[in-house]
This record gives structure tokens, sequence and C-alpha cells, in this order.
């Protein structure tokens, strides 16, 4: 029988709606039920395409057992992070400050008053390498709750007040100077990693908004090093695994240093910055590879992530079923040499195996590769590689897709928005501005109230209920500001000048340059 996830927009939270748990959303009856029954709650952060989330689900919240106790023992509370990013960032804070590492999913054990005393992320169904299992913490937890509870509500003050004295500096209101950007950019130098590009070791996130930095301080300053740094990264994440060298489209991140194997979930917003990178990058190099990598990621924004109400879907999931009924990652993008004699035929398989470094031994898993680009360009016939790519294509689209998380995110619209316009007019590529266009339309039509005040999200044409962050409304701002640009239309203007407003008054305090974060409460 459902339970209450059942009611929920969220293509998350509906993912557990089966679930044997007695789920409640985050709302202020949960922890009214928690205080009533004298019980904790058992919050689970997560989001649609996470890899172990779903892991977790089928390990411990679709198992009878596991859900009795908890039924019994606690009140269950789910939350999906990109509906609810303040929820989500509260309590990875006090996650990361007591394990010294965060992720999804997130466990936390709060009083009813929605103070948390026990944190983790992923737990096993048994122990496993030093973790204890899940049912483990469940009955310590519980143990802990009924036998030490002033030590438990001790805990749970300390760590309240703690965050409550943790302080945010949001400086002043002085823009940063040539000294600030120079310190900026000889920190990024050291973090540098000049044999793979990127920063620091593994795992390797694509670094959007430094690469964003390093491209803008070029074009002020002229200093080579901020170049050379953004076009090497650039071009070793295009010709790596972490970019889907048959659909387009970046990865999360790659779990190696370089950029090879991927953890396979596609998300919107991080496409919808690097589109805006890559072509960046072309209008300061010309670089043909930073053109075609601009365009491909576009259209595969378009393609797969448009929704039937001109919005862009949050995500595709990293996992899908395999052919025979299980469901695992990376399934949809790896190939085997097999495989692609089976598609190609033997003469075109081995120009394949070659051009995309599919090896017998593997890249990825059981033999199986992750297509990448490891010679140089130049090698092999462009005509012959197109052909090939446009076959694979089409053979990899009669596999099992991964999910799609259909819920519409206002701020990551705002970013592909602002993608999708410049994109469209640097290539003369009209119909990028219409998807653009018709994604601002439908923001402003059901996200946007007579106040110009932002709902967070949507889901087949229907608002959510949660207000719109900062993010919302800097990322919508910014997107429909740059079709301000492109279309010369000054409604955008407008549009972009209200939500500023809104920012200014709502996120803003001009008497304090400082801002703490308490706990949010479960009624907000």
């Amino acid at each position: 029988m459902p339970n209450r996830l059942a009611r929920a927009t969220s293509p998350y939270l509906l993912q557990h709606a089966d679930n044997p748990v007695d789920w409640w959303p985050w709302e202020t009856d949960a922890f009214e039920e928690a205080r009533r029954r004298d019980v904790p709650v058992l919050l689970s952060v997560g989001y649609s395409a996470c890899h172990w989330c779903h892991v977790m689900a089928h390990e411990s919240f679709e198992d009878q057992q596991t859900a009795d106790y908890l039924n019994a023992h606690y009140v269950s509370v789910k939350v999906d992070r990109e509906e609810r990013p303040d929820v989500d960032a509260v309590y990875m804070e006090a996650v990361q400050a007591a394990t010294g590492h965060g992720g999804w999913p997130m466990t936390v054990f709060l009083t009813p008053d929605a103070e948390p005393f026990y944190f983790g992320t992923y737990f096993p169904p048994a122990p496993r390498q030093g973790m204890p299992s899940f049912r483990q913490v469940l009955q310590g937890v519980h143990q802990a709750w009924e036998e030490r509870r002033d030590e438990v509500t001790d805990v749970a003050g300390k760590i309240v007040r703690d965050l409550a004295g943790r302080e945010i500096s949001y400086g002043d209101d002085r823009t940063p100077g040539e000294q600030e950007l120079a310190q900026a950019l000889l920190a990024l130098t050291r973090e540098y990693d000049p044999q793979r590009g990127g920063f620091g070791g593994a795992p390797k996130f694509p670094p959007s908004m430094v690469l964003e930095f390093l491209l803008r301080h070029h074009a002020r300053t002229g200093a080579e090093g901020a170049l050379q740094m953004a076009r090497d990264t650039c071009e070793r994440m295009a010709r790596g695994g972490i970019y889907d060298q048959l659909g387009g489209g970046f990865a999360r991140y790659s779990v190696d240093r370089d950029w090879i194997v991927p953890h396979f979930e596609k998300m919107l917003y991080d496409n919808a910055l690097l589109c805006r990178v890559y072509a960046h990058l072309w209008r300061a190099t010309g670089s043909e590879q930073a053109r075609r990598v601009a365009l491909e990621t576009a259209d595969f924004m378009v393609r797969e992530l448009r929704t039937a109400e001109g919005g862009f879907a949050s995500a595709l999931d990293a996992d899908s079923d395999d052919g025979t009924g299980k469901h695992v990652e990376g399934a949809y993008y790896v190939w085997t040499p097999g495989q692609l004699r089976e598609v190609l035929g033997e003469q075109d398989a081995e120009l394949a195996v070659q051009h995309f470094g599919v090896t017998e031994e593997g890249t990825f898993e059981h033999g199986q590769s992750v297509l990448q680009l490891p010679q140089q360009d130049g090698l092999f016939d462009a005509d012959k590689i197109a052909s090939i790519r446009e076959r694979l294509l089409a053979a990899r689209s009669e596999r099992p897709a991964p999910g799609r998380d259909d819920k519409v995110v206002a701020a990551w619209n705002g970013l592909a928005i602002a993608a999708l316009a410049e994109t469209g007019a640097y290539f003369d590529r009209p119909d990028l501005v219409e998807a653009a266009l018709a994604a601002a339309d439908l923001l402003v039509r059901l996200h946007l109230d007579e106040q110009a005040r932002l709902t967070r999200t949507s889901k087949d044409g229907h608002a959510g209920a949660n207000t719109g962050v900062l993010e919302d409304y800097a990322d919508v701002a910014e997107g429909f500001l740059a079709l301000a640009s492109v279309t010369g239309e000054g409604v955008w203007l407008e549009f972009a000048g209200f939500l500023l407003d809104h920012v200014l008054a709502r996120f803003t305090d001009p008497s304090r340059a400082r801002c703490t974060t308490p706990p949010p409460t479960p009624s907000s």
C-alpha cells in the first residue's frame, strides 16, 4: 500500500511511495507525530539520479524487516535535496563537520525538534569494510534514545549551538581587485594537474565556474596561463569518458584522475554550465573541438532533457536495465569489443576500438569500456568516424534508457536558458534560442507569481509547493539577461530586474555583513 509520499510531485519521493517504510515528507506533522510517540526522526535525503540512493533503497528501504523496525521506533522523513536545498545544506554542513565528509544518501537522526544528533551517508545492509550495518545503526540509536536520553539531547543541543555559531562571511561592498584575482589565479595554478587537466586528484568534478573565471580573467588581462589551464582542462574532459562521445553531454564527475570512468548520472546544471564554458572557449580561441562540444551538449539538453511543457528536466539516472531486468550503473553507455562487432562488423569495429579506446580488459567493469578519445584528432577518416558514431548511437537508443527526473528546477532552467541563448547566437542556431525562449516562457507562466516571487520546482505543468531560494532568483535572472542580450527584447530585462529586486529585498541585510545558518524548522 502506498505511503504518504504518493501525494508528492518529486520523482525521487515518488520512487519511495511503495516502500514498506511509512515515509513522511518534510512537514510539521511528521515532527508532531515524533513528539507524540516520543521517538526520534530518521531523515533520509537524496535525489533521483543518485546511484547509492537507489542501492540503499533496494537494500534497506524495500526490505520488510528493516521497514518494520523503522516504523516501530522512528518517524521516517524523506527529502529530495533538489526540491529542498535549504534543508539539505544545513544538515549536510552538520554531517561534514561531524564526519569529515558528506554525500548522498544522507542519513541523519533528529530529535522531534529537528535537532541532529547522529549522522552518516550510505549504510550497507550488513557490516562491511568497517562500516556498521544500517540495522545496527538503527538499533544503536534506538537504544541510546531509550537509555541515554539526556546524553542524546545534550549532543543535539551542542550541535545546534555550533551550527548557529558558524558565520558565513559575505565580504564587504568592495569588489575583488587585481590583487585578489591574482591570488586566486596563483592558488588555482598550485592545484592544477598539468598532466591530466583539472584540479586536485580523484574523484574529479568538472570545474565549471573555475573554467569560467579563467576564461574571463584571460579576456580581461590577456593572461596566457589562465587560458592554457582552461583550454587543456576542456580538451581532456572532452576526450575523456566523462563526456558522452556518442550523444553529447557530460556525466556528473569522473571517479579517476584521467576523466575516463564517470559516475554516469547526467545533471542539467552541469551540462548548462559546461555548454556555456565551451562556447566561451570557442569565442576566445576559435577551437573547433570547443565548438563541437558546445553544440553537442546543447543538442543533448534539447533532445534528452526537454519536457513537454518546454522546460528542462533535472537529470538522467546513472543506472539502467542491463537487458536482464537488473539495474546497473552505466549499462546504457558502456561497450565491449564484441558488441561493437555486432553493430559495425569486423572492419569498422576494429576502427571503433582504436578510435574510442575500447579494450578486451575493459576500462570499466566486466570487460566493458567507456568510450573516450585517447588518440589525437586527424588519425582517422572523419566521415567514417561520423558514420560509426551514428550507427552506435542508433544501436544504443535500442537499449533500455536511464530514468529521467522530469522535475523542472527554476535555477537550473535559468542556467540552461543562458547557455542555449548564447550558444544559439554564437553558432547561428536559432532553434537553440527558441528552446531558451520556450523555457523562459514556462518559468514566467508557471514559476513566477504577480509579485515576481519564484516557485522552485514544477512537474508535468504543475507548480510545486517549494518557494525559490537565492540560486533560483540569481540563475533565472541571468538566463533572462542572456535572452535580452540575444533577442533584444526588453521584457526579459524587466523580468530580470523584478527578480533582482527580490534578491535585494529577501536575501540581503544591509545592517549585517555576516549571516548565521540555524537548522530549518519543519514548518519552513
